[in-house]
């Protein structure tokens, strides 16, 4: 097991492009961590420094405490599994597997028992003398997890690996890294730009956009408490709503966003700072705390039944709304319904910065 730490890591192209501007975060000791972003945040990029593949332009990557910058990536001890498989096809899946500890001198004793070992733990020993293309291409990245595997690595390092797989696929290999990852202990590190996979393996998860480190918490600490704008509507499915307006103050304890033109959409008993009062702010409010009642009018312009739940897309001014409701009868598209938002369950961000605002405790 090992500590993997970034201090103000930077990487700067010949161009001037910034793809990653000073991260500075580490994983735990035996930690599934996983870096999730949109396209060109830097997630891969930071990757691909730790493997020695990119060079650092500035600040300091250290594995348990040895300085990584100048290191040759075979001197790193890590292994990486790539999004596309890169098995060679005129090998045997036992001969992939051994492949690199060939190259790396170890005995054929040693490579037999590595190879038996991770063939075991991944469930390819009725596959060991199989070629690539007889095989599906979860077996495929098992095996490219396997290659990995026999290396018996500090730190696995993982680049979008499931990204070549079908919906029913990656759910079957994103458990089965779960539970090796478990098994092993071993740390690890997850790229992906999907936010369900980050989501549902990473212990804790770092979120990226632009080159910049959002924020860093464990997955369900991000969905409920997001550090800003962009954290809130990356992380969720659908993504979460957001209402822009000039939060005041209506009746007894009651909260309303004043979004101009006699349009107000009453917040109910939020908890909100007297200072916001009287500014413009954006609240944010997921799909599944809007609910069909009495609180402002939306129009339905489409239903997504998808089994156990329903998404309703509406329009509110021009406002476009996701609700997601259990399965019932529910209007027809194009009739006016009456929405409610549930109180404790709503953000508010700055709407200069995008930041989140607190509410003192207290």
């Amino acid at each position: 097991m090992a500590k993997v730490r970034f201090d103000n890591v930077r990487k700067v192209y010949d161009n001037g492009q910034v793809a990653v501007r000073d991260a500075s975060f580490e994983t735990g000791d035996g930690e599934l961590l996983v870096l999730v972003g949109p396209s060109g945040c830097g997630k891969s990029t930071l990757l691909r420094m730790v493997a020695g593949l990119e060079d650092i332009s500035g600040g300091t990557l250290t594995i348990d405490g040895r300085v990584l910058n100048d290191v040759a990536p075979k001197d790193r001890d890590i292994a990486m599994v790539f999004q596309n498989y890169a098995l060679y096809p005129h090998m045997t899946v036992a001969e992939n597997l051994a492949f690199g500890l060939k190259l790396r001198g170890f005995d054929k004793a040693t490579v037999r028992q590595r190879v038996a070992a991770a063939a075991e733990t991944l469930g390819l020993t009725p596959l060991l003398d199989t070629l690539p293309r007889a095989m599906s291409g979860g077996q495929r990245q098992r095996v490219a997890l396997g290659r990995a595997l026999v290396r018996e690595p500090a730190v696995f390092l993982l680049d979008e690996p499931l990204s070549n797989l079908d919906a029913k696929l990656r759910h079957s290999v994103r458990t089965e890294i779960a539970q090796l990852h478990r098994k092993l202990g071993t740390t690890m590190i997850y790229v992906t730009h999907d936010q369900v996979e980050a989501m549902t393996l990473g212990q804790r998860i770092v979120v990226l956009n632009d080159g910049v480190v959002q924020q860093i918490d464990t997955p369900m600490a991000l969905y409920q408490h997001p550090a800003n704008l962009f954290v809130a509507g990356f992380l969720g499915s659908p993504a979460m709503n957001f209402l822009r307006g000039v939060l005041r103050r209506e009746g007894a304890g009651q909260v309303v966003l004043d979004q101009g033109e006699g349009r107000v959409i009453p917040l109910g008993a939020a908890a909100v700072e007297q200072t916001w009062l009287g500014h413009e702010l954006v609240v944010g409010v997921r799909p599944e705390h809007l609910q069909p009642g009495a609180g402002f009018a939306a129009q339905v312009e489409g239903i997504e039944p998808v089994g156990n739940e329903i998404f309703v897309n509406m329009h509110c001014q021009e406002q476009p709304l996701v609700m997601r409701v259990a399965p019932q009868v529910l209007p027809a598209i194009g009739q006016q319904i009456e929405v409610a938002v549930h109180p404790p369950a709503l953000h508010f961000f700055a709407a200069d910065s995008g930041d989140r605002l607190l509410v003192a405790s207290g």
